[in-house]
């Protein structure tokens, strides 16, 4: 019973601080990738939280996000305020189950490019319907004006999960033995 007490509370620490490295992270690197949709910044945050993800499992990889989403967002990216937090919620909630739970099955390299690459997709797919639904309502915007940046909308979350799918492909395998320590 000590023991896993022991092991829980060192789980969470260790996300706690993937928590923190991700927040970090936005602070130091965030920029447009299309200098034309300036308001959609890429930045690493999502990283730490796919690293999480392996680790600990699909759930953790949920907690993570929203736990991170919601500091993150009342903190170094206050200025999209509940409208940031619910689409960084929903864009890597979407893309931490989709690879966690992929890469939960077979633990292998391959299986991990494969779910980082599902993971992706489904991003993106889901952050073209939430930008429909969500981002009129928040941005007092029509719907046809949503259309109109979908092409760049798209491109992003394309980009953006790309990115941190690569670098967390790199990172995991040479971090994953302090975080399973």
């Amino acid at each position: 019973m000590n023991n896993e007490r022991t092991k829980n509370t060192a789980k969470l620490a260790k996300m706690a601080m993937l928590v923190a490295i991700s927040i970090v992270l936005v602070m130091i690197i965030h920029f447009p990738i299309f200098p034309m949709v300036a308001f959609l910044e890429y930045d690493p945050a999502d990283i730490p939280i796919l690293i999480g993800t392996f680790a600990f499992g699909p759930a953790a990889g949920v907690l993570l996000t929203v736990v991170t989403s919601i500091l993150q967002g009342i903190t170094v990216s206050s200025g999209s305020g509940a409208y940031g937090i619910i689409m960084h919620i929903i864009a890597t909630t979407t893309l931490t189950l989709i690879a966690g739970s992929i890469y939960r099955r077979h633990k292998t390299k391959k299986m991990a490019v494969v779910g980082l690459l599902f993971g992706t997709i489904a991003m993106t797919a889901m952050m073209f319907a939430a930008n429909l639904i969500i981002t009129p309502l928040f941005m007092g915007v029509t719907r046809e004006v949503v259309m109109s940046l979908m092409p760049f909308i798209l491109a992003f979350n394309v980009v953006k999960a790309g990115i941190n799918s690569v670098v967390t492909f790199i990172l995991y395998k040479r971090i994953s033995p302090f975080l399973h320590r």
